[in-house]
């Protein structure tokens, strides 16, 4: 970090060291590798809230981890708040290698047995004690009404208000039922965007009158089950202002309206909503002036991040854990959030009251978040009710029963239609092959290679060889339009759908997919053995 700022500016009752703490401890960064770097020892020593992990923190063969990080992280600030995205279902970054073992909230919905959703909160926040994190960045309180949003979809419980309440209570209280927080997100509400945070700032193209009614009660709901955090949206609502609700004191003032007193937190200063309009640094000021309390810095992994991130993410360079080439941009992030606030102090745009508020709640979280660490953890709940909940909740389109491979299948041949990967899911293997490999030989097969091959051959369906195709956006032109060409040429073939089931589509009558089509409402490791399960038999 190269500092600035003349710190003999600053008031009278703040001196340097105070007031370096104080910025500190609003600011929540991620970090390349799987130890704890130089900068970020020296930050945590210096009051750092804490550290946010994501999936690059626990690469294969990495010891003791992720509680033997978690405790080092401790072993150098003891009040450290330590996050993860933990959903179930698409998002996780504890179990990202292998895909979540939980079943994702839009599952959960489905079923619509909220006894069932509180117990898999209870999972993630034992899965989340066990790994020393203390603040499950979950979960996703959006109600999903437009079909075609690009970043919510199978994260939310569903389209129906009411429902989406009682689901993320539900989840609320099984998540803190094991000590640990809960951070229900993306306040006002992402449900409704046709963008996406991680690339653009959306809007919500809605009356605030209509938000109200359509988005705000599930935060209430998770306000009232006793949620101890909550995360800003970086999207913009035109009747409270053209500032995104992250920066827009209007959108803070309405959240503590709803009776939410906890941290709010914003969601990472690193998307593009954010750093390609404001600035981190400004963006993070900002924040602090609508209200926030913790500034998640985001993930130095990210594609949008620098080039060199995303080596270090690969273990290129001197290697995954250690400093040097590519681990500069997490430290580069974090200093110019932490400089930009240590000016604002400084000169007063940045009132230290404010610093002073925000960093007291998280202080306050962590205290009494230090004492549930010490408390030992409780057995989960089995694998087994997760597989059976995944399986009930799919439901299939067009004539006859659930499609099923022929009897006796050795081989398939899979075709993944899906056109990338959600930014908030990160990119990770085709977990339905890797469940599909437990029984079969699987041939992972491009879409352009089979067309060439039915070409030349005939299509390649009939015993032994069956073909089973991925998609997870039905209403997309992307995906819709090769898997209407892949099913004139080979008809035989079964699309599992990872995403949103097409609300026209009906089991038993004839339906707009060309292809017979599994909805399983998520890519989960779960999810993609239940699909294996019920395609086998």
């Amino acid at each position: 970090m190269t500092e600035t700022t003349d710190l003999s500016a600053a008031a009278p009752s703040a001196d340097v060291a105070s007031l370096r703490r104080l910025v500190n401890g609003v600011i929540w960064p991620g970090f390349i590798g799987t130890t704890v770097p130089a900068w970020l020892r020296q930050a945590l020593t210096e009051g750092l809230a804490g550290v946010v992990y994501f999936s690059h923190n626990f690469l294969p063969g990495a010891a003791g981890q992720p509680a033997g990080l978690s405790a080092a992280i401790r072993a150098v600030n003891p009040l450290a708040v330590i996050g993860s995205d933990e959903e179930g279902g698409n998002v996780t970054r504890l179990q990202f290698r292998t895909g979540s073992d939980l079943p994702g909230a839009a599952v959960l919905g489905q079923l619509d047995d909220v006894a069932l959703t509180e117990a898999a909160g209870t999972a993630i926040g034992t899965l989340c004690k066990a790994a020393g994190v203390n603040l499950v960045i979950g979960p996703v309180a959006d109600v999903n009404t437009n079909p075609l949003n690009p970043v919510i979809g199978v994260r939310s419980f569903g389209a129906d208000t009411d429902l989406v309440s009682r689901h993320t209570a539900a989840m609320v209280r099984g998540i803190q039922s094991t000590g640990i927080g809960a951070c229900a997100k993306h306040f006002p509400g992402h449900g409704d965007t046709v963008g996406d945070s991680h690339t653009s700032l959306p809007r919500l193209e809605m009356t605030l009158d209509d938000v109200t009614r359509v988005h705000l009660p599930p935060f209430i709901a998770a306000a009232q089950a006793g949620a101890v955090a909550m995360m800003s949206a970086h999207i913009v609502l035109a009747e409270l202002g053209e500032a995104p609700a992250t920066l827009n004191p209007a959108a803070g003032d309405l959240l503590r309206r709803q009776g939410f007193a906890g941290l709010l937190v914003t969601d990472a200063l690193d998307m593009a909503a954010i750093k390609n309009t404001v600035g981190m640094g400004r963006g993070a000021v900002l924040s602090l002036l609508a209200g926030a309390d913790l500034l998640c810095v985001g993930n130095p992994a990210n594609p949008y991040s620098s080039s060199s991130a995303n080596d270090a993410a690969r273990g290129v360079g001197r290697g995954a854990g250690a400093e040097g080439a590519g681990f500069g941009a997490a430290r580069e992030d974090y200093a110019e959030v932490f400089d930009a606030l240590l000016a604002a102090a400084v000169d007063g745009t940045l009132p230290v009251p404010v610093l002073e508020r925000a960093a007291g709640r998280v202080a306050a979280f962590a205290a009494r978040s230090a004492k549930v660490q010490a408390e030992p953890v409780s057995a989960a709940p089995t694998a087994g009710e997760w597989l059976d909940a995944a399986m009930r909740a799919c439901t299939w389109a067009g004539p006859g029963p659930a499609p099923r491979l022929p009897a006796g299948t050795t081989a398939v041949d899979v075709v993944d239609l899906r056109t990338g990967h959600n930014m908030a899911a990160g990119a990770g293997e085709n977990l339905f092959a890797v469940a599909l490999a437990d029984g079969l030989s699987v041939r992972a097969v491009p879409a352009d290679q089979l067309r060439e091959e039915t070409m030349r051959t005939g299509p390649p369906t009939g015993p032994g060889e069956p073909c089973i195709v991925f998609v997870d956006a039905l209403l997309d032109p992307a995906q819709s339009g090769p898997l209407a060409d892949l099913a004139r040429l080979v008809p035989d073939a079964i699309c599992i759908n990872a995403g949103l089931a097409d609300s026209r589509q009906a089991a038993g009558a004839e339906t707009p997919s060309p292809l017979p089509t599994i909805n399983c409402f998520g890519s989960s490791r779960v999810s993609a053995r239940a699909v294996a399960r019920l395609l086998m038999g």
